[in-house]
């Protein structure tokens, strides 16, 4: 069953490649599902929701950060969004003007008085090139 904010099994198939392969033969506790970590990853990036606030069915919110810091610092995470973006539709994209800044005198008109007369400005050109 899909559930909110979850990769479908279509995006799952073209980035499983791009992770680290889930047994890698050392000895301890074996690693969570990549696809699961994956997705509680999904999760707090769609829900805005702090770390503690991931649900149970994803296991501890610790073991998720500490593999999302890993694959952002191994540059996996980065390939993932890459792929994902390859065929997004940006038919429609909004732009929350919350976190858009312009600068404080973006909105006022060119300084430096009137323009010139086209004629000044050849004038001027030919002047400063002799």
């Amino acid at each position: 069953m899909l559930r909110r904010y979850e990769l479908t099994d279509q995006e799952w198939n073209r980035i499983k490649d791009l992770l680290p392969p889930e047994k890698s033969g050392k000895r301890g506790r074996p690693s969570k599902d990549n696809r699961m970590i994956l997705n509680a990853m999904v999760w707090i990036a769609r829900s805005g929701a702090p770390w503690r606030d991931l649900p149970e069915r994803y296991g501890p919110w610790e073991t998720v950060y500490s593999r999302f810091r890993k694959w952002i610092d191994d540059g996996i995470l980065d390939n993932i969004f890459h792929v994902l973006s390859l065929d997004a539709e940006l038919d429609e994209l909004f732009m929350d003007s919350s976190i858009v800044q312009a600068h404080q005198h973006s909105a006022g008109a060119k300084k430096g008085g009137l323009p010139m007369k086209l004629d000044e400005v050849e004038e001027d050109q030919a002047v400063k090139s002799m």
